[in-house]
């Protein structure tokens, strides 16, 4: 199994027999939540669903893995989202066969999608690799693969010697104990399961890896070994263990 990210994504290619291009968090119609808080500016989905296509030509997948919260608002579905997914599934769908994980804002995303699209929430194994949104506990039949993951929206900051820094979307690889997340214990015992959370392809949402360590908000990041966690930049570059990163922030 080999990766590819793509920094222009964020996104990650994954290889074993097919290519698999894996998308998180796309938040669709994020403006008009915005803007019911008083935050207005105009729709960013055009541009997103472009940088989305040229995402997908450039990785030339055999099906694309969208892991869930396509769609932003909840629990209803806006007119900002009424509008604009029909032609976004359109578009993806012409490029490459889809499936989508539904994540928690998605409520009401299978009105937009066909017949083999949809994957219940707790998740699937497409080509060895066991994917899901990250905001449930995983489906048993995932247990004994790679486990990759939205939901966390991953930021890191980079400091400089100055005290400056600089927000980026970064990938977590980690263990997570296999046990509490309801996996039976392997025989040599409570194995860690490995775990791959991908940053949001939504250039508003992002998340600081310290704060999901210091307050995690699912099930995986609860379980999840910082001692073995490691930081991976979205073109690839290896930043090194959580510890160094929490470090930098103090902790």
């Amino acid at each position: 199994m080999t990766f590819t990210f793509l920094p222009e994504g964020p996104a990650v290619l994954i290889e074993n027999e097919e290519r698999v291009l894996v998308i998180a968090d796309l938040h669709f119609g994020i403006e008009a939540d915005l803007a019911v808080h008083g935050i207005h500016f105009r729709s960013r989905s055009r541009a997103r669903l472009d940088r989305l296509v040229r995402t997908i030509r450039d990785a030339d997948p055999d099906r694309l893995v969208l892991l869930g919260d396509i769609k932003h608002s909840i629990p209803a579905v806006t007119w900002q989202e009424h509008h604009e997914l029909p032609e976004i599934f359109r578009t993806l769908r012409d490029l490459v066969p889809l499936e989508v994980f539904p994540g928690n804002h998605d409520i009401g995303i299978e009105r937009f999608l066909k017949d083999g699209e949809l994957w219940q929430k707790e998740g699937g194994v497409i080509d060895g690799t066991g994917y899901f949104h990250g905001h449930t506990y995983p489906a048993p039949s995932l247990a004994g693969h790679l486990l990759v993951i939205g939901h966390h929206h991953p930021l890191v900051s980079i400091r400089d010697e100055v005290g400056c820094a600089l927000q980026a979307p970064a990938f977590i690889r980690a263990g997570a104990d296999a046990v509490r997340l309801g996996f039976p214990p392997a025989d040599e015992g409570n194995v860690p399961v490995p775990v791959m959370f991908v940053p949001s392809f939504n250039e508003i949402a992002g998340y600081d890896i310290a704060r999901i360590v210091r307050d995690p908000f699912s099930p995986v990041s609860r379980c999840m070994d910082k001692e073995t966690a490691e930081i991976i930049l979205s073109d690839g570059t290896f930043l090194g263990p959580l510890r160094a990163v929490m470090a930098d922030e103090g902790d």
